[in-house]
C-alpha cells in the first residue's frame, strides 16, 4: 500500500469497570469481538482511520497502554499490523490471549494475501476463534460469548448468499483490482481475475509499477477485458487514478474497497453492501 495522509492515533477508551478490556489492530475485527461479546468487553481497536495505511502505522504510547491491560489482543499477522507484535513484546502479560488471524486460518508465506477478512467461507472460522479467546479470558460469560458468535454467524448469511448468487450465475467473469484487497472474495465467488501482479504488488508495497505493468493493466480496461474494476480507496495514487479513469471512460463499473469498517456500519453491513455492489455490476 502507499503512504497516505493523516495523522493516526488509537481509538477506544477504557475498559468499563467489570468488562474485559479487547485491542484489536484494526475496527474490522475489533466489530467482530464487539458484536460476539456484547456488554461483556471494551474494545479498543488501534485502527479505523479509512486513510491511514497499516503497514506505516507508528504506535504511539495511548496504543501501548491499550495493549499491555488488555486481556484479549487480536491481531492479522501476515506482516500487516506488524506495529501488535512490538506492542505486545514491550509489555508481556501472562494473562493475555492473542488471537493471529493468519494463524487460525493456516495462511502462511510471504507472497500471502494478508486481506483474510475478505474470505467470506472463513469468516464463521475467524468469529470462532475470537469467541474462544474471550470465554478463556471470561469463563463466567462464556455462553454468553457462544451466543454472541452464533448471532455474529447469522448475521452473515445475507452475505454469504449474495457471495453464492454471483459464482452461481456469474463464475468465470473476468475482473481486475488495483491492489489485492478483495481477492478472497473474487476467489469465494468464482470469478477470474486478471490483474498483473507486476502492477497489483508494487502499488500494494508503495512502489511504482513498471510502464509495462501499467499499460497492461489499462488495456484490461481500455480493451473492455474485465466486467469490474475494484479500486482500493484507501491506497490512492496517481497511477491508481489513471487505471480507474480509463475503466470510467470504457463504462466499466469501478467498486470501491476499503480496509477498514466505514463509520456507522457493521462488518456484515459493509462487505454486503459491497457484495450487492459487485452483483449488480456484474448483472448490468
Amino acid at each position: 500500500m502507499c503512504a497516505l495522509l493523516g495523522a493516526l492515533s488509537g481509538c477506544g477508551g477504557s475498559a468499563k469497570s467489570g468488562t474485559r478490556p479487547v485491542v484489536a489492530s484494526t475496527n474490522v475485527y475489533g466489530d467482530i469481538a464487539r458484536q460476539i461479546g456484547g456488554a461483556h468487553v471494551t474494545v479498543t481497536s488501534i485502527l479505523s482511520d479509512p486513510n491511514a495505511d497499516p503497514h506505516l502505522f507508528e504506535p504511539g504510547t495511548t496504543n501501548g497502554l491499550a495493549v499491555a491491560h488488555a486481556r484479549v489482543v487480536i491481531q492479522n499477522g501476515l506482516g500487516y499490523d506488524a506495529f501488535m507484535s512490538r506492542l505486545e513484546s514491550s509489555a508481556p502479560s501472562s494473562t493475555r490471549t492473542v488471537v493471529t488471524i493468519s494463524d487460525v486460518l493456516g495462511v502462511h508465506g510471504h507472497d500471502a494475501n494478508p486481506h483474510l477478512w475478505y474470505d467470506v467461507p472463513e469468516l464463521p472460522k475467524i468469529a470462532a476463534a475470537i469467541e474462544q479467546a474471550l470465554a478463556k479470558a471470561d469463563a463466567v460469560h462464556a455462553a454468553d460469548y457462544r451466543r454472541g458468535l452464533r448471532v455474529f454467524v447469522q448475521r452473515l448469511a445475507p452475505l454469504q448468499a449474495t457471495v453464492a448468487q454471483i459464482r452461481a450465475t456469474h463464475a468465470g467473469a473476468p475482473v481486475a483490482y488495483t491492489e489485492p484487497v478483495p481477492g478472497y472474495l473474487v476467489e469465494a465467488a468464482g470469478l477470474r481475475n486478471l490483474s498483473p501482479t507486476s502492477f497489483t504488488i508494487p502499488i500494494e508495497e508503495g512502489s511504482e509499477p513498471s510502464a509495462s505493468a501499467v499499460s497492461a493493466t489499462m488495456a484490461l480496461a481500455t480493451q473492455h477485458r474485465i466486467k469490474v474494476l475494484f479500486y482500493n480507496n484507501q491506497a490512492v495514487s496517481p497511477i491508481t487514478q489513471r487505471i480507474r479513469a480509463a475503466a470510467k471512460a470504457a463504462g466499466i463499473p469501478v467498486i470501491g474497497v476499503s480496509e477498514t469498517v466505514p463509520a456507522g456500519l457493521t462488518f456484515q453491513a459493509w462487505q454486503l453492501n459491497q457484495a450487492h455492489e459487485l452483483l449488480q455490476a456484474l448483472s448490468g
